[in-house]
């Protein structure tokens, strides 16, 4: 099993970056976790240029589809997720990429509500499975707390923890469901 941890921030300080790399830190080594880098490099959504496939635009699909889950978090900007999280998002509508893919939302900061809900229906829409028991609001940004402080801190590092055995979990059921529809 593997996951693929997306940032919406392309901040170097981002409290959600710093979130998805102590995650990263705490996940289990059989069930280890990349953190997308690419965020900056993807051009911006054009139709006009879709069928040629950007290289960055290319990579991101590659890495969400081989990927067994995604975890996403996402600052708030203007009640809403980045511009660059939403350009990311906006390559993959066309492709399969979020069909079904099991999905942990991760917020840093608890009154980035709006963000959340955002992100939440523009993943639904794009067929993905929000898995609720693995989406957590930690409030990273409140305490100040870097990459360092967040994998240290241990009420965060049971809640992720706790985030990740879920998703591990609903990776597993989906599976076993899609197995058995296979078998049928």
């Amino acid at each position: 099993m593997n996951f693929l941890a997306i940032s919406g921030s392309l901040r170097s300080a981002s409290s959600n970056s710093a979130l998805l790399r102590a995650t990263a830190r705490l996940a289990t080594p059989d069930t280890p976790i990349e953190v997308f880098l690419g965020l900056g490099e993807l051009p911006l959504f054009n139709p006009d240029i879709e069928a040629t496939n950007p290289r960055p635009v290319a990579k991101l699909r590659s890495q969400i589809l081989a990927a067994d889950a995604l975890i996403i978090a996402s600052p708030e900007y203007a009640h809403g997720i980045t511009g660059a999280l939403k350009n990311a998002l906006d390559w993959m509508v066309g492709s399969e990429a979020f069909v079904n893919k099991p999905i942990a939302l991760f917020n840093a900061a608890p009154r980035a509500t709006h963000a959340y809900a955002a992100l939440r229906e523009v993943v639904t829409m794009m067929s993905a499975r929000v898995v609720n028991e693995s989406s957590i609001v930690l409030p990273v940004g409140g305490y100040g707390l870097d990459e360092e402080g967040i994998y240290a801190d241990p009420d965060m590092s049971v809640s992720i923890r706790a985030a990740l055995r879920a998703l591990s979990h609903a990776v597993a059921e989906l599976r076993e469901h899609e197995q058995f529809a296979t078998s049928s």
